[in-house]
């Protein structure tokens, strides 16, 4: 939470002209409430379980060729079954690392500045806690990028060199080339 997976993944998506997507997004779509709502009402093994049946969905797109970023959720790529599906899906991954302490004073900001509510941010305790448990699966990821004090651009750049990521063009409706 706050590494800026979806302002990383938005600005990579532009850099490449690739379709951007956040993970909560779709299963927001998918359950007709939100995470927050989902959380409340029915709990976090149920969150898992729609995060993990949306994950397949967009790894089956993205085997059908979809130039696609995909933004995880905090916990989606610690969940053991959601690990072993990308890891079969054989594409690469990016775990954008941050001091803990600047993370959870991007979730704070994000939260007070959305007003919504993040079910996982309680104290600065648990929240700390939360991500030392989670850094071992994060570890696993193909690319570790360091965000602190860079901008989001600088970021995406990163990314996009070290994956050898190109932009795809997008053909118009009268054909030519964007």
């Amino acid at each position: 939470m706050g590494a800026g997976k979806s302002s990383v993944g938005r600005a990579l998506g532009q850099r490449l002209n690739w379709v951007f997507e956040d993970l909560d997004d779709r299963i927001e779509q998918r359950e007709g409430r939100t995470v927050a709502q989902i959380f409340r009402d029915s709990g976090e093994p149920a969150f898992r379980q729609a995060e993990q049946s949306a994950l397949r969905q967009a790894l089956e797109e993205l085997r059908g060729g979809v130039a696609r970023i995909v933004a995880l959720g905090g916990g989606a790529f610690v969940q053991p079954g959601n690990a072993v599906l990308l890891k079969s899906a054989g594409v690469p991954t990016v775990f954008l690392d941050a001091p803990v302490e600047e993370l959870w004073r991007r979730c704070c900001q994000q939260a007070s500045a959305a007003g919504t509510e993040r079910p996982l941010l309680k104290n600065i305790e648990g929240f700390r806690k939360l991500h030392g448990n989670r850094r071992r699966g994060y570890s696993q990821a193909s690319l570790k990028i360091g965000t602190a004090d860079r901008t989001v651009d600088e970021i995406a750049a990163e990314i996009a060199e070290t994956l050898g990521l190109r932009m795809i063009a997008i053909r118009t409706e009268q054909g030519d080339a964007e």
